[in-house]
């Protein structure tokens, strides 16, 4: 059993951000859109198709290169649209079988199982702020501060990181669930050898190496790894308010990441679905004034994670002989 840490240190924030908005304006926040999720989803999936037919197609690498990027973000952001489907944000009313439908769907461009990142994930909610519980942090985060290590999760090297790391937290779980897992797991897997097989067969190896091997292998784990970063590496582990990461708005990552991007938003308030994120943010700015919180870029991460090799769960803003302390709220 797990000790629900976040909700036992985080009792005066909810409080306290309960206060920052008003409520009719966090009511309309929380409302759900079905339309608007659909809608992004099938531009999701067509992004998907036409990125394949591309990379397929084309063999100059000016052209496949910059299509295989945006092959390997969209193989991420089904993982968004999946963690949208857990959290019940697609619909006012809750629809199990429609989700389960598209839990799966959001699932198996990225080669995981529903059922594991939904119990996975929740668990990083609830246990939030513990090195121990939350798996996240217990299983995936770097265990060795140092650059070569950190580098391996930008390469085909995710993957078994990644498995093992699911693997030791599903053996904690129920038989019912991990069976469940199991089979999901096996689905996806099956589909996506189904689908390389299908084009090498018909296009070649070549045309598979391009729209399958290169953006799933070595794009996606890049787009996992920074997406990452902006999670909760650069943190004040001191105060309950500051164990996300506060990231700057700005409309390419938005789009880059399905808004993904704004994390400790969605900490703070988990039934926001991720197209009010941004306007989330900018209710929130106050609030992030009074408390001294520093903005964070894409750009600011890499170079503290791997020139300044700065540990992940800790404060980015003590600063050595030589280097710059980070902005914050004016």
């Amino acid at each position: 059993m797990k000790a629900h840490y976040f909700g036992q240190h985080a009792g005066g924030l909810r409080a306290e951000l309960a206060g920052e908005i008003p409520r009719d304006a966090l009511r309309a926040m929380h409302r759900k859109r079905p339309g608007r999720h659909l809608l992004v989803a099938g531009r999701q999936f067509l992004i998907l198709a036409l990125a394949t037919w591309g990379l397929i197609r084309f063999t100059n690498p000016l052209v496949w290169v910059p299509l295989a990027i945006v092959q390997g973000f969209t193989v991420f952001n089904f993982t968004v649209l999946l963690h949208e489907v857990l959290h019940h944000l697609v619909f006012e009313r809750r629809h199990p079988a429609a989700e389960r439908l598209l839990g799966l769907a959001y699932a198996v461009p990225s080669g995981i199982s529903a059922s594991q990142f939904t119990r996975w994930h929740l668990d990083h909610h609830a246990e939030l702020g513990s090195e121990e519980d939350d798996p996240k942090r217990h299983h995936l985060s770097p265990k060795r501060n140092a650059r070569w290590y950190k580098l391996l999760y930008c390469t085909p090297a995710l993957f078994p990181i990644y498995f093992r790391a699911a693997r030791r937290e599903t053996a904690t779980y129920p038989p019912e669930l991990q069976r469940t897992i199991r089979w999901e797991r096996w689905l996806a897997i099956g589909a996506h050898l189904a689908a390389l097989g299908l084009i090498g067969w018909l296009f070649g190896l070549e045309a598979a190496l391009r729209a399958h091997v290169i953006p799933v292998f070595f794009v996606f784990p890049v787009a996992f790894t920074l997406n990452r970063l902006g999670q909760h590496y650069d943190i004040d582990p001191s105060d309950a308010a500051k164990w996300g990461t506060l990231m700057k708005s700005q409309w390419f990552w938005n789009f880059a990441f399905l808004n993904s991007n704004f994390h400790l938003e969605h900490h703070y308030f988990p039934g926001v679905p991720f197209y009010h994120l941004p306007a989330l943010q900018r209710a929130l700015t106050p609030f992030y004034r009074r408390k001294g919180m520093r903005w964070q870029s894409y750009s600011g991460l890499v170079y503290g994670w791997f020139v300044l090799n700065r540990a992940p769960h800790t404060d980015w803003s003590v600063t050595e002989p030589g280097e710059t302390q980070p902005s914050r709220l004016a």
